[in-house]
């Protein structure tokens, strides 16, 4: 009798080596793939397709990408993905999140910036995953430790509107001497728009009413960033 679609296709019939978990035990964590690490969270499949390739079907629909599956919505995966019930959906979403938190912490613990990657690493975790646009600033000493970190405002998929009066009173009350100002673009892309030059431009002359530098103006996009300091448009 040949064997049912669920059977020939189930990870329990997998040698130990290749099952997800065993794998995992055997050879490490970092020798799986993203698509087993997921399989993992959400443990079964449906008749006929494993885990494992529930999982890298929605990686592919994700463009491969982390970073954008954790965006997804619980509705969204529950009604796009057959085997992926509320729970399996919840479990996902919330590893993801609990990665997102982790470079968060490490973000903190890295308060000095002696370069445009500093920066990009210690912010890109508030900003990369956003649906929306935020405006981050890093108020900083002349030692270029980080003295406080803020976000200064909120707007729209292609634009938020920057209170310049704000940035100055905030960087006062810190003691700041220097500003490394941060927004992102939900599109991916990060060349700057004429509006991020200007407001850029009128941050940078009333700072320095007060003898305070701009050392920089970072552009999140996916995974990659833009130094207006590093392109010489500062």
């Amino acid at each position: 009798m040949s064997k049912k679609p669920a059977e020939t296709n189930s990870i329990k019939s997998w040698s130990e080596d290749d099952r997800p978990r065993e794998k995992m035990l055997l050879k490490g964590r970092m020798a799986l793939s993203d698509s087993e690490l997921l399989a993992i969270l959400i443990g079964s499949g449906t008749p006929g397709e494993s885990a494992v390739d529930l999982c890298k079907k929605i990686l592919k629909d994700y463009n491969n990408n982390l970073h954008e599956l954790g965006k997804a919505e619980i509705k969204t995966l529950i009604h796009r993905y057959k085997g992926i019930g509320e729970a399996k959906a919840i479990t996902v979403l919330a590893a993801l999140e609990l990665g997102r938190r982790r470079q968060v912490t490490e973000a903190m613990e890295k308060p000095r910036i002696t370069s445009s990657k500093d920066a990009f690493n210690l912010l890109a975790p508030f900003v990369q995953d956003l649906p929306h646009e935020e405006f981050w600033v890093l108020f900083m000493n002349r030692a270029n430790k980080v003295l406080h970190k803020q976000p200064v405002s909120s707007g729209g998929i292609s634009q938020t509107v920057v209170d310049v009066s704000k940035i100055i009173k905030i960087a006062m009350d810190n003691y700041a001497t220097g500003l490394i100002l941060c927004h992102n673009h939900p599109s991916g892309a990060i060349k700057p728009s004429q509006a991020d030059i200007q407001i850029t431009q009128k941050i940078k002359n009333a700072a320095a009413l007060f003898d305070i530098a701009i050392y920089d103006h970072i552009i999140v996009g996916e995974k990659m960033y833009l130094s207006f300091a590093d392109e010489g448009i500062l």
